[in-house]
């Protein structure tokens, strides 16, 4: 027996074992992605179009018929928070008063397009984080009160994925900030 330590054999570099900077980036993106086009969908609606029906040779038929169709378009006036029905329901709930949720609902969009690009772009990770789990308790709040149990689940699946990438955000290796 020799009077030597036992020897431990040398760790791995950090940098070799890339798979929680890889979930991490992909938590990132995902969420970004998923903020971001939730945050432009409250811009858009839809219209009815008119275009010439086409025959069998894709060519406008004869009789000159139009055949109407839904065109999707984005615009800053068509901005709606919630739908209607939504609104309506939680202006009756004494725990969501108006001073609350205008401004709620004036804000709502433009922070979820504002946090989803911080997310993309590696701004202030963890504070845009942090921002965002906030932001899904507070939707999370209204649907308890309207009873929305499925939108609550899903709200509840994005709030683990938001604490996951706070977990995860030691391994933040592509961001423009450290924050």
């Amino acid at each position: 027996m020799s009077d030597s330590p036992a020897s431990v054999p040398p760790s791995a570099p950090q940098s070799a074992d890339c798979g929680e900077t890889y979930g991490f980036l992909l938590l990132r993106l995902w969420l970004g992605l998923r903020a971001l086009v939730a945050g432009i969908e409250k811009f858009g609606d839809t219209r009815l179009k008119q275009i010439p029906l086409l025959d069998a040779s894709g060519e406008p038929d004869i009789s000159g018929a139009n055949v109407e169709v839904q065109e999707k378009f984005y615009a800053f006036s068509n901005y709606q928070a919630v739908p209607d029905a939504l609104r309506d329901k939680l202006a009756l709930e004494p725990l969501m008063p108006a001073w609350m949720t205008t401004p709620f609902y004036a804000l709502l969009g433009w922070l979820l397009i504002a946090l989803g690009l911080a997310l993309l772009l590696g701004l202030w990770t963890r504070l845009s984080l942090l921002a965002m789990g906030v932001l899904y308790t507070g939707l999370t709040v209204g649907l308890i009160l309207l009873k929305q149990d499925a939108g609550i689940s899903w709200l509840a699946i994005h709030i683990g994925l938001v604490a996951y990438a706070l977990r995860l955000s030691k391994f933040n290796r592509f961001s423009l900030t450290r924050v």
